[in-house]
């Protein structure tokens, strides 16, 4: 799990803490969709992925419906988004279509370890927000629940199967929670 950042000290401290969060999420959702897309563009090829790419299809359309909403409220709180937000899409793009490369299970793998990570990230946020932001934590739980049942479909569909899972999720985890620090500054 990510722990959150401790407060920082001054004025303005409450809004750089959100704006970072905001930041981090958006860039989630950006990368989110990109790995989805890289898992379709490899297994369209599949004669066998029918119900994979069908499934990534619909986790897909879930993510482009969060990432519109992030970039409103971005523009409705004037946040700035992550200035890697190329690197957020081939990043996830490429780790899209290297775990499908490996397989199904492997792709599977991949969404379970990104979704518990993103998953614990918006239970954190959730957290240190409580009352102070209802309607923004109202949707952050939204969100957190459809990244929950795209984890428990993974899961459901194979993902424990994947070739070397306990190192393959690991790294992806790792990757992920990198990637959260450096968007919350950059």
């Amino acid at each position: 799990m990510t722990a959150p950042l401790p407060p920082r000290p001054g004025l303005g401290a409450a809004k750089a803490r959100l704006d970072a969060m905001l930041r981090v999420d958006h860039a989630g959702e950006l990368a989110a969709g990109a790995i989805y897309r890289g898992q379709r563009a490899v297994l369209r090829a599949s004669r066998t992925a029918g119900r994979t790419l069908a499934q990534i299809a619909d986790q897909e359309a879930q993510e482009a419906e969060h990432l519109a909403r992030f970039d409103a409220i971005l523009i409705e709180r004037h946040v700035r988004p992550s200035a890697l937000a190329p690197l957020w899409r081939a990043a996830g793009f490429g780790l899209g279509a290297a775990t499908a490369l490996i397989g199904e299970s492997a792709a599977h793998a991949c969404t379970e370890a990104v979704e518990s990570v993103i998953e614990a990230h918006y239970a954190s946020q959730i957290e240190a927000l409580g009352a102070a932001e209802p309607a923004l934590v109202a949707e952050l739980d939204g969100f957190r629940a459809d990244e929950l049942a795209h984890l428990d479909a993974a899961v459901a569909e194979g993902a424990h199967g994947a070739p070397a899972y306990p190192l393959l999720t690991a790294v992806i985890r790792a990757g992920c929670r990198a990637a959260i620090r450096i968007a919350e500054k950059v």
